[in-house]
């Protein structure tokens, strides 16, 4: 997990971390049962509060992404499947927006645009 924290930045630094951490599982790159650096560890590497730290993961913890065992650590979450897949259907329907947008500046019509879909889906599919 890669954590870059932006001074530039106007969200406060625990919410940096948060929305990182948020996108990391939503995007898959963390699992359910996957743990999560210490508050402590988190706090070290990133050069910031602890208090810090605690707060972005209690709020990720409100959120039930991640859950908090005690003298164990923090894991993500395997509770949320219907959140995330609605977090992830979301993220996937603005990308078809942008799709779409794109395609009508392009003079596409719906039904190319279906068509070039169903190509390039099927490419993927192909080993």
């Amino acid at each position: 997990m890669n954590i870059i924290l932006s001074n530039a930045s106007s969200d406060p630094i625990y919410i940096q971390i948060m929305n990182q951490i948020r996108q990391s599982i939503l995007n898959g790159e963390l699992k359910a049962g996957d743990s999560l650096p210490s508050i402590r560890q988190l706090a070290k590497d990133l050069q910031v509060s602890v208090i810090t730290t605690k707060r972005a993961y209690e709020e990720l913890e409100k959120e039930q992404l991640i859950d908090t065992v005690v003298g164990k650590g923090c894991f993500v979450s395997g509770a949320n499947k219907d959140f995330i897949r609605e977090q992830r259907m979301k993220r996937l329907e603005e990308k078809m927006m942008e799709v779409i947008r794109e395609s009508k500046e392009l003079s596409m019509s719906q039904q190319d645009v279906i068509d070039h879909l169903t190509l390039l889906f099927e490419e993927e599919q192909t080993p």
